[in-house]
């Protein structure tokens, strides 16, 4: 059990946040569940991304507290403390008992973040701002440890925290209570903020500021092989929302096309079935889970990427499939119009079956656009902007 004093906020004179006005890079506590680890290397890389290029900008500097998930018997080991790209990650484990953590999640989460934060202030740590990802459950812990540290919290809302997890009546509560009691807001796409105005959000406190691409690791090669059969790629987890079993649906319409999926996840071997049943087992790879840096040369081998989610706050794998050369087919889900809004970007469906997925590709592939002008499009997405826009937030709400 940790310490009971380490629990209690601190006291005014020892508050952690710095003066209004006072100069210097700003002090970041990064708080989310969607951080990468060593047992998950690839969970929430978008949100480690987009806190890297803001670091990299010199004028704010972050600590990341990154809570796992713990139940005896369950869960790789993962270590309390580790340094990823510069950046010092803690790994404190909060109780998640299997079938009722979205009940258990808010109360343990914050328990277990609330001892690690005070160990870091006790230890000489000082910020001036929470800033937090996920709305449920991280963003209601994170509202309570502001309340309790002294410091403004920023919520950026990803997706399924604001389109889905709000059908259900308790966490739906919870999320609008830090709605209401956040700082400010962030939303990866304009479809995202306007789920979070329908939550209650006032409109002017939501920013939207979308991911961005590394136009360094995903670029296209400097030699394409030469062309043959049509190649499709769906890259994510291996789960129902990801839509992977409608492209393979597609099939039997692309008698030509090969397709490869990268990803893993419990839904393997009810895809791998499902391609034996229509007869395209040989035309299917599955090429499982790939290290971030594999990604660009799985894209760049492609001709057409095929995102067929049914929710998305932000895909970011839409950009980065741009950023190769390689145009994109996409579900209407959230986010999807915003990144795909040119021809050479690719085409966004109006639904997203089987029959309309086959019927995109022939249409894409009849006139393609050329390889140079997709690059040049996702060229648009870099993250600077959004790195100016986090700054330009975090100073108004610390003004």
């Amino acid at each position: 059990m940790p310490d009971q004093a380490m629990l209690l906020p601190l006291p005014p004179s020892e508050a952690p946040r710095r003066a209004a006005g006072a100069r210097g890079p700003l002090r970041l506590l990064t708080f989310s569940t969607l951080y990468p680890n060593p047992a998950r290397p690839h969970h929430g890389v978008f949100v480690e991304n987009r806190l890297r290029h803001l670091v990299a900008s010199g004028e704010a500097v972050a600590t990341v507290l990154a809570p796992v998930p713990w139940f005896p018997g369950r869960g790789g080991a993962v270590t309390a403390h580790e340094e990823r790209h510069g950046i010092a990650v803690h790994h404190p484990r909060f109780v998640a008992p299997p079938g009722l953590g979205m009940y258990t999640a808010p109360r343990a989460l914050h328990a277990a973040a609330r001892a690690a934060m005070a160990r870091l202030i006790a230890e000489g740590a000082r910020f001036d701002a929470i800033d937090a990802h996920y709305l449920y459950p991280d963003g209601v812990a994170a509202v309570r440890l502001g309340e309790e540290f002294r410091l403004p919290v920023v919520i950026t809302a990803r997706g399924s925290d604001t389109s889905q997890l709000p059908n259900h009546a308790w966490p739906r509560r919870l999320i609008r209570g830090a709605i209401d009691r956040a700082a400010a807001l962030i939303a990866v796409s304009a479809g995202l903020k306007d789920g979070l105005i329908a939550l209650g959000a006032p409109p002017d406190k939501v920013t939207v500021l979308r991911n961005g691409v590394d136009l360094e690791t995903f670029r296209p090669p400097p030699r394409r092989a030469a062309p043959g059969a049509p190649v499709l790629i769906s890259v994510g987890h291996l789960i129902p929302r990801k839509g992977h079993d409608l492209v393979i649906g597609a099939l039997p319409s692309l008698p030509r096309h090969r397709l490869v999926i990268v990803g893993n996840g419990p839904d393997r071997a009810q895809l791998e079935g499902l391609t034996r049943r229509l007869g395209v087992a040989d035309r299917v790879w599955f090429a499982g889970p790939q290290p971030h840096a594999a990604l660009p040369s799985f894209y760049a081998a492609a001709d057409v990427l095929i995102l067929a989610s049914s929710r998305e706050g932000w895909a970011n794998v839409l950009l980065e499939s741009m950023a190769c050369g390689t145009p994109v087919i996409a579900s209407p889900a959230w986010g999807s119009r915003e990144a795909v809004a040119a021809p050479e970007a690719g085409l966004v469906l109006d639904e997203t079956t089987p029959s309309s997925i086959a019927a995109a590709v022939r249409r894409l592939l009849a006139d393609p656009p050329a390889r140079e002008a997709t690059r040049a499009y996702a060229e648009g997405f870099s993250w600077d902007e959004t790195t100016a826009g986090q700054l330009a937030l975090f100073r108004r709400v610390l003004g």
